[in-house]
C-alpha cells in the first residue's frame, strides 16, 4: 500500500481523543499494523495530547495538529501545539522500585509513551512544541 497522509486538527478538548484514536486505528490497520502495535500507537498518541491538553492548553484554548505519514513498514506522528515550551524528553525515569503507597501520582504517561514507541523526537520551533513519535511495524 503507497504512503498515506492524515492531518487532523484538534481542540483542546478531551473529546476530541476517540476520533483520533478512530483515524489512527483505521490508518495502522489498512497498513498492515498489528492490533498490538495499534494499540500501543493509540495509548503513546492519547497520552501525549492528553498532556498537551491538560498541561499545556490549561486554559482550554488552542489546538494540536496531528500529523501521520504511514507506510507498509513504519508509522511517524508529529503533534504540534502552541502551548508552552515543554521538552518531555527531559523527564526522568520515574522511580519503579520503591513503595507503590510512595510513589507520586503521575508521571508515568511519558515512560509509557518510552516504552511502546520506538523513536522519540522533540523540538521547539516558530513558537510551536513539536513532538514526533516513530512506531515500526512488529512481525
Amino acid at each position: 500500500m503507497p504512503e498515506r497522509l492524515l492531518t487532523l486538527t484538534l481542540r483542546s478538548d478531551i473529546n476530541e481523543i476517540p476520533r483520533l484514536s478512530t483515524e489512527l486505528h483505521t490508518l495502522m490497520q489498512d497498513h498492515g499494523f498489528s492490533e498490538e502495535d495499534i494499540l500501543d500507537t493509540q495509548l503513546a498518541i492519547e497520552e501525549a495530547v492528553t498532556n498537551i491538553i491538560i498541561h499545556g492548553y490549561k486554559d482550554g484554548n488552542g489546538n494540536v495538529l496531528v500529523l501521520c505519514r504511514a507506510n507498509t513498514g513504519t508509522i511517524e506522528i508529529r503533534l504540534e501545539d502552541r502551548a508552552v515550551p515543554f521538552n518531555p524528553l527531559t523527564l526522568p525515569t520515574p522511580d519503579m522500585d520503591g513503595d507503590i503507597e510512595d510513589r507520586k501520582i503521575g508521571g508515568l504517561g511519558f515512560f509509557l509513551i518510552r516504552q511502546v514507541m520506538d523513536e522519540i523526537l522533540y523540538r521547539y520551533e516558530d513558537g510551536k512544541n513539536i513532538l514526533t513519535m516513530i512506531k515500526r511495524k512488529t512481525d
